[in-house]
């Protein structure tokens, strides 16, 4: 089985970026179909590989991630890295949780804190950094995650920063940046870590606005800032859903253009289980 390690250090000696998308496990339940049809829309468009989160708010399912997970690898022949979070986790629920993903078939694995939900203690790790020697250690090639302005959590982004120096210490092989609108943040973001001592591939995470109700989830749950173009075509579009929908796209496929043409070594798209968002996103990339 390939690891994302090795497909950076393919894509870095072919001087090209990597491709990927990120899809969510149906709530509840998982449905086999729903995610097979997912997959089946997404992996014949080739990305180098394909994440699959937890659910958001600590209801994540890791059954249900790593059988998508699965799915992906086996019947789509794509690598597929499956998220796990450690907020709320002990000792014995990541070995169990190690167990799974052995079970799955899985190598390739995105550690994150994850929700804090409240009235739950943080148990016996309390972030990201935490988790990733136990699953390094097991053999699972590690990403975590990177934040192009600062965790929400965290006022002083150079803080933010010696966080990301700890996973990458810890022994993190690449990082996924949370969403970001304005690319000038992603620069100076890049800047600053390489600044830091970050060596290892920093893959950007793109997700295209759709809604008004939805950025402005985004701003307050991830703290991106929003530039003022999007926010006229919010205005512009708010009553007619379907051409906003349309310059949302056609925003996030202007980003990641842009990104390639300036050295992104990974662009990774947010593609919300959508078909014309992981294909319209290609389609650009691939001019």
């Amino acid at each position: 089985m390939t690891t994302v390690k090795q497909l950076f250090d393919e894509s870095r000696a072919a001087s090209r970026p990597t491709l990927s998308f990120e899809i969510f496990p149906p709530k509840g339940d998982l449905d086999h179909r729903t995610a097979r049809e997912v997959a089946g829309g997404l992996a014949p468009l080739g990305p180098d590989f394909i994440s699959v989160t937890y659910s958001a708010g600590g209801c994540g399912n890791k059954h249900s991630t790593n059988d998508v997970a699965e799915i992906i690898q086996s019947d789509f022949d794509t690598v597929c890295v499956a998220h796990l979070t450690c907020a709320g986790a002990t000792a014995s629920s990541i070995a169990a949780s190690i167990e799974d993903l052995r079970a799955h078939n899985i190598e390739n694995v995105l550690a994150l804190r994850g929700d804090v939900v409240p009235g739950i203690e943080l148990g016996d790790y309390s972030f990201a950094k935490d988790i990733i020697p136990a699953l390094v250690d097991e053999g699972f090639c590690v990403g975590a995650a990177a934040y192009t302005e600062g965790h929400i959590d965290c006022i002083d982004f150079n803080e933010s920063l010696v966080h990301l120096k700890q996973k990458q210490d810890a022994g993190a092989s690449f990082f996924v940046t949370q969403l970001f609108f304005d690319n000038e943040c992603f620069y100076r973001f890049r800047d600053a870590a390489e600044k830091a001592g970050i060596t290892i591939p920093i893959t950007c995470g793109i997700m295209p606005f759709l809604s008004k109700a939805q950025v402005s989830r985004m701003i307050f749950m991830c703290g991106a800032s929003l530039p003022s173009s999007i926010i006229k075509l919010l205005a512009k579009y708010e009553d007619d859903p379907a051409s906003l929908r349309k310059a949302g796209i056609e925003y996030a496929c202007g980003q990641l253009e842009d990104l390639k043409e300036n050295g992104a070594e990974g662009l990774h798209i947010y593609t919300m289980n959508a078909y014309d968002i992981a294909s319209a996103a290609m389609d650009a990339l691939r001019k």
